[in-house]
């Protein structure tokens, strides 16, 4: 039996809704805030949408947005909405955040308090028995981590920009690096903290402090961070940052859906996202693997933008068209949208209405500045059944001294590219699938030519791909369109003379020059890294030999883009991509406590007995 809790006097709202404060324990005795919002003061039983948050349980949030011409509603408004379409919604804070007791530790707590939660309410004499779960970003990875928990009550899950399948490879690290977002995350809202909020001295730290400059001697020491006037948010984000092989740390239910999907249970999903968003890979595997091992149905649906911003046309320095909002195109509204999936899933409603899988493929624009100095890029919806998309196919574009990226394998002997990489100077990330990463970084489509905006870059401010350490391969311009979608992995013939490295690569979609680019415009589609002393396993680093050879695949998450006739396909490969990722030292020793750094020279093998390639999935475009 459910522990009792406490439920408070109910204050109406207006417009036949209540809100009622709960405090729900926890299983360690901690009481967790939350409020149930109800049609009436005394509310009957009704199926009960959760969702879990850090952010405060009535704050507003931007990815919260419902329609691209209206404000963003507030919680009162949004649970209000779901109370008139039927339903009780409780949003609740997670454990030390709000007005929730404990100490938050980000992330690996999510599962037995999500799962303590759903038994609790289920329990309640206003839940007929059955509880959904939605949220975005951090309160779809709360889903996913009380999901592993086997939670009876549990019905249906709704999540957008999150749900961990392997964190260890999406959303924390990849690759083997480690995402700094992970780090901006920590300081902005350590920041915001309870400790902070009593403390005013801990408030006067932090605005007198600029991550930028905190950026430039990394890695942190314990006491020695920006962090360490919240001393269990340092703890949290450095044990994240040193555990940089994958073993138990990465096993715990709440960052590992994938060792853990047997134990979900079997409900309807939805799983959403955007291609410039952390969460790509994990969104994808989540759909693709629940839609395999459970009989209940599995949705996907991408869109073109940064993370949760769903009702704009643009992300970063590029704009998709009218076309790119998710309202008045996947649906009335987000609002909307997420009521007729429960509806569907919870109330016996035609399934059959809503696709399987629905995405949006980037291109078919102009190519032209707009109004508001964006590239125009546009792009249109797409259905199907399944991901990848129907009628594509496995693609290899092999790489060439010459510089050409070309479906022809080559014939040369004894072939390479080789270059210094120096630690000290990283190659400067240019947007791309980063989130929470201000002020230090951001998100979305740019045009791949550095400038004051970019931490790191340095003026003459030359395109990225002239560097020495960037090697640049390209095809000749397209004579017909081009789709490429669906997973990206470059499988590369590798050295070095140092025992670890890294390497990374882009894929760049190349506009030809016109009018306002007389230069061309190479968009940035997606990217990834790879960490090498973790070349034979992820859980047993080993170093590298010097001047031996070894294959490495590096995943990048899954894209969709219309190459245009005249347009070229770019992939760049190079051993950085800071601040996104932290940078390799190059010494050998893990990234998290090393002091040293070296320079390595690496070198890329494309002869006849190494066909570094690059592997996409494409059609022919119409």
């Amino acid at each position: 039996m459910a522990p009792t809790g406490r439920t408070e006097a109910a204050e109406h709202l207006g417009g036949g809704v209540w809100r009622h404060v709960l405090s729900v324990p926890m299983r360690d005795g901690t009481a967790l805030a939350a409020d149930l919002y109800a049609p009436e003061e005394r509310p009957g039983p009704r199926p009960v949408i959760l969702e879990r948050t850090p952010y405060g349980r009535r704050d507003i949030r931007e990815s919260d947005r419902c329609r691209h011409d209206e404000p963003v509603p507030t919680p009162e408004e949004t649970s209000a909405f779901f109370v008139r379409a039927g339903y009780h919604v409780v949003r609740q804070d997670c454990r030390g955040r709000g007005d929730s007791e404990g100490t938050f530790v980000k992330y690996l707590g999510e599962g037995p308090d999500g799962a303590d939660t759903l038994d609790w309410i289920a329990a309640q004499p206003w839940c007929d028995g059955r509880v959904a779960m939605m949220g975005v970003s951090y309160s779809a990875h709360a889903q996913t981590a009380a999901a592993a928990e086997s939670p009876a009550p549990l019905a249906a899950m709704f999540m957008d920009s999150g749900g961990f399948a392997s964190a260890y490879e999406a959303g924390m690290r990849m690759g083997g690096a480690f995402e700094l977002k992970q780090v901006t995350w920590a300081f902005r809202h350590g920041e915001e903290s309870p400790e902070a909020e009593r403390d005013p001295l801990v408030r006067k730290a932090f605005a007198r402090t600029d991550l930028r400059d905190w950026f430039t001697v990394l890695p942190w020491r314990t006491g020695v961070s920006p962090l360490s006037q919240v001393g269990h948010y340092e703890r949290y984000l450095l044990d994240q940052w040193r555990h940089d092989a994958f073993g138990e740390y990465w096993r715990q239910p709440a960052i590992y859906g994938r060792g853990h999907y047997d134990r979900f249970p079997d409900v309807p999903t939805l799983h959403m996202a955007s291609w410039y968003d952390p969460y790509v890979r994990s969104t994808i595997e989540n759909f693709t693997a629940m839609g395999r091992l459970m009989t209940s149905p599995a949705y996907l649906v991408m869109g073109p933008w940064t993370h949760g911003a769903r009702c704009v046309t643009f992300a970063g320095d590029v704009d998709f068209g009218p076309a790119a909002t998710f309202s008045d195109n996947v649906d009335t509204s987000y609002l909307t949208f997420r009521q007729r999936w429960f509806d569907a899933v919870l109330g016996g409603g035609d399934l059959g209405v809503i696709p399987r899988v629905r995405y949006f493929l980037m291109g078919g624009g102009d190519g032209r500045r707009d109004a508001a100095g964006r590239m125009r890029h546009g792009g249109r919806w797409h259905t199907d059944t399944r991901w990848p998309p129907s009628g594509t196919r496995e693609t290899a574009f092999y790489c060439h001294t010459s510089g050409e990226l070309s479906r022809e394998r080559t014939r040369d002997r004894d072939a390479w590219v080789e270059y210094d990489f120096d630690p000290g100077d990283p190659v400067p990330t240019l947007g791309g699938q980063v989130t929470s990463g201000e002020p230090v970084m951001v998100g979305g489509a740019f045009d791949q030519v550095p400038d004051e905006r970019f931490y790191g870059a340095r003026e003459p401010y030359l395109p990225v791909n002239a560097r020495p350490d960037v090697i640049s391969l390209v095809t000749p311009p397209l004579d017909e369109p081009l789709e490429v979608a669906g997973p990206v992995t470059a499988r590369l013939f590798i050295s070095s003379t140092a025992p670890d490295t890294d390497f990374t690569v882009k894929l760049v979609d190349v506009h030809p020059p016109n009018e306002d680019y007389p230069h061309g415009f190479a968009m940035n589609l997606t990217e990834g890294i790879f960490r090498c002393r973790f070349h034979a396993s992820f859980e047993r680093p080993e170093p590298l030999v010097a001047g031996e050879v070894y294959e490495i695949e590096i995943p990048a998450p899954d894209t969709a883009n219309r190459f245009g006739a005249g347009h070229r396909l770019r992939v760049d490969i190079s051993s950085s991509n800071f601040p996104r990722f932290d940078v390799n030292s190059n010494t050998g020793a893990p990234e998290a406590v090393t002091r040293r750094k070296v320079v390595a020279t690496n070198r890329v093998h494309m002869d006849a007995d190494h066909p570094s390639a690059v592997l996409l999935w494409t059609r022919p475009g119409a």
